[in-house]
């Protein structure tokens, strides 16, 4: 079938004037004015923080803008290599026209997503953290293959990760992992990836070749900021510091540079072994905590709300997504219905798809909540 070049460049346009509506050019381009000025001042390094701050915030309002300029450019480039393969009666040309819209449509829905990410914190770096549950060495494997999912799918976007934390199962797999998504919108993207995940299919480690069904819980909490309020008291941490190892209990460290962090009063343990000293290993564990506590802490308040205002819905639920490998492929996301055949591209990091349904999702449910 023909594709209508017309038709399909006038939803381009007006899923744009949306994006434009709720970008606010003129708002974002005095912003960044705001933040030139700013950064341009002599003594703006004389405070590293506050000059982090500013450049960090000028990059994103700058990126924020391109984006949505270069999007209209390609529209604007679409329309016309339309023409031309149409005057010319050109089929190479219109065969082109076809390929960019393909792309240019995804890029377009990916933008139009972003802007519905407008919670206080969506627009932080994330703390992922992916922890084995119920499966045995299993679920230790299946923990390490989300792990590598999620990294893939950085590495797609070319998005800064650092390992900070990994507890390595005695067999196969991983206890625990802590990492960070260092870009803009990390934690808005990740945050519907929270929950339980569920995997099916036949064990590699059962000798009878059984089928098995194992569970990883995932976390995802936004990166703390220096100005962001969360104080916690000296007497309220106890921190153990032990020597980090890897698999198998190999020596990574021949000093005690590991740290543990537990809060005392809500009980929450943070473990970070993968910087080079004690000192460096505390000053992340502290950052993750100060992240937990503040989640903790907006959740309560929200909790509080529904509360009061008779909101009895119920959460997420246990069970959020199933990865199903045998007696057939699919992976399917149970709060949005979003599914796939192909779980090998999902666990090489093609989750946007998921993503996008989570996030539409979200948005849907806070707005019947309201």
């Amino acid at each position: 079938m023909a594709v209508d070049f017309t038709q399909e460049i006038k939803e381009l346009r007006a899923t744009m004037d949306s994006v434009r509506g709720v970008t606010d050019l003129d708002v974002l381009a005095r912003t960044i004015d705001d933040l030139e000025q700013q950064a341009s001042a002599p003594d703006l390094w004389d405070d590293p923080d506050k000059a982090q701050q500013v450049t960090s915030a000028l990059s994103r309002a700058n990126s924020e803008r391109d984006r949505v300029v270069t999007m209209d450019a390609r529209i604007d480039d679409l329309e016309t290599l339309v023409e031309m393969g149409t005057e010319e009666s050109d089929q190479a040309t219109l065969d082109e026209a076809e390929r960019d819209l393909a792309k240019l449509k995804k890029d377009v829905g990916e933008l139009e997503v972003r802007t519905l990410l407008s919670g206080e914190y969506d627009e932080r770096s994330a703390v992922v953290t992916i922890r084995a549950g119920a499966g045995g060495v299993d679920a230790a494997d299946f923990a390490e293959m989300l792990m590598r999912m999620y990294l893939r799918w950085a590495e797609r976007h070319e998005y800064p990760t650092k390992v900070m934390d990994t507890s390595y199962a005695e067999e196969a797999g991983l206890k625990s992992a802590t990492f960070e998504v260092n870009a803009p919108y990390a934690f808005g993207h990740l945050s519907v990836e929270g929950g339980t995940h569920r995997l099916v299919r036949i064990s590699p480690f059962d000798n009878q070749g059984r089928r098995q069904t194992s569970f990883a819980a995932v976390e995802v909490i936004p990166l703390i900021e220096s100005d962001d309020s969360v104080d916690i008291p000296e007497n309220e941490l106890k921190i153990d510091v032990f020597r980090s190892s890897g698999p198998g209990g190999q020596s990574v460290n021949t000093t005690d540079s590991a740290v543990r962090m537990t809060h005392l009063p809500t009980g929450i343990v943070v473990s970070m072994q993968n910087e080079k000293s004690q000192i460096q290993n505390r000053a992340a564990a502290l950052r993750v905590l100060q992240s937990r506590l503040l989640i903790q802490r907006k959740a309560e308040e929200a909790a509080v709300k529904k509360e009061m205002a008779g909101d009895v819905k119920a959460s997420w639920g246990d069970q959020m997504r199933s990865y199903v490998l045998n007696p057939y492929q699919m992976v399917k996301d149970l709060r949005t219905d979003y599914e796939t055949g192909n779980p090998s591209a999902v666990f090489d990091g093609d989750i946007d798809g998921f993503i996008e349904a989570g996030i539409r999702w979200q948005i849907g449910q806070n707005r019947a909540a309201d």
